[in-house]
């Protein structure tokens, strides 16, 4: 590490290098309430800066208002930044607790032409099947995805919330350099599986929401309470009613491990998951989502804490305490199809 840019690493045997945390961009117009446009912009300047590459975003997001969004980024900064978006999932607005999946060919092609423009790129670095439809096989949707790897309008494939059979399936068909899903010191269900998977086919991990979408922060503790009606959150169970008072107690090991190192409760539950590379022999680019350049800061910051071996013993059973699911439909998660 130089000049306080964090290390680097591979994604997968041949994907791209990238800082060994990334920026997940959701929130900055989508899901978590209001963000300041200004605030969210300098945000990305400092996360560059802080040599954090890997920025990830979805046409999902805001009916793809958030690829709009960072598109002046990307362009600013071309041959600097990892450019990573998904397809699959859209949630139609009328009702934000349903979600749409579609995996077939047809719409593939129609999803990244359509990300493409929205992202004003000539190629997608890193292409994500978003969600899972079990209805097409999963050889034929990393197929098309290959199809657009040989056309030159990606890159590199990913796919979020597969299994083990399905990324060894999908591995068989075409080299994938990333799977993303959600692992953190609050969802540890991919460790079963997924992870050994993802380390005997050399690809990578990128955990999403490695600060329990914020609640391991501290920064709320009852989603129906403390969060504005168009968060995301509200909707899900582990943040609300009773899951939500029992899960709050679960921040006590974490807040012990933090005051006594004089960090951030999220500093501690980000180093806990930087070191799952580590703990399982494999690649992991966590990408902890924030609006704030200040807290980007703080964020990058953590991959230089090295938690102890007392303190992941201290932190180790909190997983299995969490009461609530991460989504009201967990079929469209991994861990609903393992």
């Amino acid at each position: 590490m130089t000049d306080g840019r964090i290390e680097k690493v591979r994604l997968g045997t041949d994907g791209p290098e990238v800082g060994v945390q990334g920026l997940g961009c959701m929130g900055m117009s989508f899901a978590y309430g209001p963000a300041d446009a200004g605030e969210s912009r300098a945000t990305l300047e400092r996360a560059l800066e802080l040599g954090i590459t890997l920025y990830d975003t979805a046409d999902a997001y805001g009916a793809g208002e958030n690829e709009r969004f960072l598109s002046p980024f990307f362009k600013a900064h071309r041959d600097e930044v990892v450019v990573a978006t998904k397809f699959a999932l859209s949630i139609p607005p009328d009702d934000p607790t349903k979600r749409i999946i579609r995996n077939d060919p047809p719409y593939i092609r129609q999803a990244v032409e359509a990300s493409l423009k929205r992202l004003d790129v000539d190629v997608i670095d890193l292409y994500y099947m978003h969600r899972r439809d079990v209805a097409v096989p999963i050889e034929e949707t990393v197929g098309t995805m290959a199809e657009l790897v040989r056309e030159g309008k990606v890159k590199h494939l990913g796919l979020s919330e597969v299994t083990a059979d399905e990324l060894r399936a999908a591995a068989a068909v075409h080299p994938i350099a990333a799977v993303q899903s959600e692992w953190s010191l609050f969802s540890r269900d991919i460790e079963a599986k997924v992870v050994p998977a993802a380390r005997d086919l050399g690809v990578a991990l990128v955990p999403y929401s490695p600060l329990g979408r914020g609640f391991l922060t501290g920064s709320f503790v009852n989603a129906e309470k403390d969060l504005t009606d168009g968060d995301f959150r509200r909707q899900q169970p582990r943040f609300t009613g009773e899951n939500a008072r029992a899960n709050a107690a679960l921040l006590a090991p974490v807040r012990t491990v933090a005051e006594a190192r004089g960090v951030s409760l999220g500093q501690v539950a980000l180093a806990w998951a930087q070191q799952r590379a580590a703990v399982h022999g494999l690649p992991v680019v966590p990408i902890p989502g924030t609006r704030k350049p200040g807290r980007v800061a703080e964020n990058a910051a953590a991959t230089r804490i090295v938690l102890t071996e007392e303190e992941l013993a201290l932190l180790e059973p909190v997983a299995a305490k969490v009461a609530g699911d991460r989504y009201p439909d967990m079929a469209f998660t991994s861990a609903g199809r393992e």
